[in-house]
């Protein structure tokens, strides 16, 4: 009889985007790749695996993290959520998706969920943002279509929406 190798699969059980899903993963299956193949998740998306690029974000207990950086088995009994949750309906877009496409900033969209995912984090616990902090947050994340002024314009509109406020920068201000 031989032991238990971390080539095993073991059960992992997640609260996904408000759901409880359970699947199974070896010692060395990654969040994302968890997400993607066991439980159909592929709004994550994999970019450099090596927690560089932010395509990978996801919300592991309410906290920005990215998934390539993260086993499967470490999440086991927590809360995840991917940008498939952001919305509370299938057929309705947040503000901050809305900005993003108002605004152009989507391009190729590789990127996109982990972006969502980082600022609709970085907004929750700042509401108020200035210019220097967004781009701080955003450069935490690769994006080879744009010149980030699309970002940084949707960014700040959307902040601006999520207090009830027009926004507060205009498109010459965004010169990078």
């Amino acid at each position: 009889m031989r032991g238990v190798t971390s080539e095993d699969p073991v059960p992992v059980t997640i609260e996904l985007n408000g759901r409880r899903r359970s699947g199974r993963a070896t010692a060395r299956t990654l969040l994302t790749d968890f997400l993607r193949s066991e439980l159909g998740a592929t709004g994550t998306h994999v970019g450099c695996e090596h927690g560089v690029c932010g395509a990978c974000t996801v919300r592991i207990d309410g906290v920005a993290q990215r998934g390539c950086l993260t086993l499967a088995i470490q999440a086991d009994g927590r809360k995840v959520d991917t940008v498939e949750g952001l919305s509370d309906r299938k057929d309705a877009l947040t503000v901050l998706q809305q900005a993003l496409h108002r605004n152009h900033a989507l391009q190729c969209g590789y990127c996109t969920p982990g972006i969502l995912m980082s600022f609709s984090d970085f907004l929750a616990h700042n509401p108020n943002p200035d210019e220097q902090e967004i781009r701080e947050v955003l450069g935490g994340h690769i994006c080879r279509c744009t010149g980030y002024a699309g970002l940084m314009k949707a960014l700040i509109e959307a902040a601006s929406e999520m207090r009830g406020e027009p926004p507060q920068i205009s498109d010459s201000e965004l010169a990078t």
